[in-house]
């Protein structure tokens, strides 16, 4: 069990039988009445998020979670992974993966969160390196400036790029938010 009083970013709880991620809080201490804690959550098996006020000192239960480095192996009607350690194979379903599938490459190492012996999330890499696929072409002498056209990576995903991106760069992505970094 953990105290709101003792709440971080990054931990997760169990709450109304499910697991949420704490996002954002906040302790807050009115002038008059009993202070509360205010969070923003995460449901780690919906994805949504939503907000809640926790009273000081309330007791929650946390979550024990593992984390398993794998290996991405291919994808059929399923995800396929391999554990680094112990070489077993797992599958999972598209809803599981959810939107992390954008930015899957073929052997890519990552880490799959387990609760309860059953995988929740997945935790990508924070950059890849990715070859665009698809794209229009460049144009010459724009090598500099702050337009951007859509491409398409090896992955699938489509990815904001700089006019001077053709296809067949190789381009360095930021998993956490989509956005072109530099071309690698």
């Amino acid at each position: 069990m953990i105290s709101t009083s003792n709440f971080k970013n990054g931990i997760t709880i169990v709450y109304d039988g499910s697991l949420y991620k704490i996002i954002y809080f906040q302790h807050v201490k009115p002038g008059k009445g009993g202070a509360f804690v205010r969070t923003k959550l995460k449901d780690l098996n919906s994805g949504a998020t939503i907000e809640k006020i926790f009273r000081s000192g309330e007791k929650m239960e946390q979550a024990i979670l593992e984390t398993k480095k794998m290996l991405f192996l291919y994808r059929d009607q399923h995800y396929n992974f391999m554990d680094m350690e112990s070489y077993e194979q797992i599958q999972l379903s598209e809803e599981q993966v959810s939107s992390e599938k954008d930015y899957f490459l073929e052997n890519m190492e990552l880490s799959v969160v387990y609760h309860d012996e059953k995988p929740i999330s997945i935790e990508l890499p924070i950059f890849i390196k990715a070859k665009v696929i698809e794209t229009e072409p460049g144009i010459k002498g724009d090598t500099v400036g702050t337009s951007f056209k859509p491409a398409k990576i090896e992955t699938g995903a489509m990815v904001q790029v700089p006019l001077f991106i053709n296809n067949g760069d190789i381009i360095k992505v930021d998993t956490r938010t989509g956005e072109y970094m530099t071309r690698a």
